[in-house]
């Protein structure tokens, strides 16, 4: 039998989270860094020890140069990188071999909604298409496809909040860049 190096990792910590469910809270983070006086570019900074800056642009469809990944490509790789790791972490707990996994997102928008154009068009994507090319090792029942695909969708944390749309809350920082002044935040809530 093939072993779970997710098994061994994740039974410790499914132990911790059951004796005390607040240490299985946890925060991913970006930030965004650059000139506030170039319109057409940026970069975001990922994770808490910020080991990644990338940059981005806006796309043409809204006037950009379209000469970098947009937020639109960031959000599809959110979801196709989340989708992927969930999948091998799954086959690696149902101890099954992957033989090949590509994990492609693609997300569809009508930007008249965001040039304030035509007010019945949505500001958001329409529409988000996910395709997995997943290959199981020979001999791999052929059940088991549509159990790994089945259990990381429901276990996929970006893909499942992009189903439920969640409230984001939007705060007014202060004038120190980086901080939220948190004894008055101005906070609109954008819900769907």
């Amino acid at each position: 039998m093939t072993p779970s190096v997710m098994e061994d990792r994740q039974q410790p910590l499914a132990k911790l989270y059951e004796d005390a469910p607040t240490r299985a809270w946890v925060t991913d983070v970006a930030r965004t860094v650059g000139s506030p006086d170039d319109p057409l570019h940026g970069s975001v900074v990922l994770g808490p020890d910020e080991s990644g800056v990338y940059p981005f642009a806006v796309h043409k469809a809204v006037g950009g140069d379209g000469d970098g990944p947009v937020p639109g490509d960031i959000l599809c790789a959110a979801l196709a990188s989340c989708l992927d790791s969930t999948l091998r972490v799954v086959a690696n707990r149902f101890r099954v071999r992957l033989d090949a996994l590509a994990v492609h997102a693609t997300a569809e928008v009508d930007v008249r909604g965001t040039l304030c154009l035509d007010a019945s068009v949505p500001v958001a994507f329409q529409r988000m298409t996910v395709r997995v090319h997943l290959q199981l090792a020979e001999g791999t029942a052929p059940r088991m496809r549509d159990r790994l695909l089945q259990t990381a969708e429901h276990c996929c944390v970006v893909y499942q909040t992009l189903r439920r749309a969640i409230p984001v809350d939007l705060q007014l920082a202060d004038h120190a860049v980086g901080t939220v002044n948190d004894e008055t935040p101005q906070t609109v809530a954008a819900e769907r």
